[in-house]
């Protein structure tokens, strides 16, 4: 229902501004507006079923696709622990297709409001897999790793991150 309020708002506004224009540059000017409303209304969100996402760490898995966020009803955020299925992977490494795995999210797209005020946002989103224990499987971690991983008890992955951001 908000939507279509805001639409008919915007709409009124470009017919508005317009004046005695043909019809032809009122039809684009109105699908470049709609196109701007669009992008506008296309939010990040939260990591949830089917999402695929890239894996940082050299377990031998390249993508693997959410099956389940292990906490909270919406989906995952950065540090959460998802259990995922491997999609691509290395053929000599430790993980093989199909394999169901555990994830910590890294990296992701959606921004995160931090304690002092700024935000912290990623252009991807990415996971480290886990073993049973909630050990990384991989030796290394590549690329940022933001520090809130420390308040979730995920030490170990920030001691084999190159970069904690």
């Amino acid at each position: 229902m908000t939507n279509t309020v805001t639409l008919n708002h915007l709409g009124r506004s470009v017919f508005g501004g317009l004046g005695n224009i043909s019809s032809g540059s009122l039809r684009t000017s109105l699908d470049s507006t709609w196109n701007n409303f669009l992008s506008q209304q296309q939010q990040r969100t939260f990591i949830q079923m089917r999402t695929v996402l890239k894996v940082v760490d050299n377990s031998g898995a390249k993508k693997v696709m959410c099956i389940q966020a292990l906490k909270g009803k919406k989906g995952a955020r950065l540090g959460d622990t998802i259990v995922a299925s491997v999609k691509e992977a290395h053929p000599n490494g430790k993980v093989k297709k199909g394999e169901v795995v555990y994830g910590v999210v890294v990296r992701a797209a959606m921004q995160r409001g931090r304690c002092d005020g700024s935000e912290v946002k990623f252009d991807d989103n990415a996971v480290v897999l886990l073993d049973k224990q909630g050990q990384p499987r991989g030796t290394r971690v590549f690329g940022p790793v933001p520090h809130e991983l420390r308040k979730k008890k995920h030490l170990k992955i920030l001691t084999l991150a190159e970069h904690i951001a």
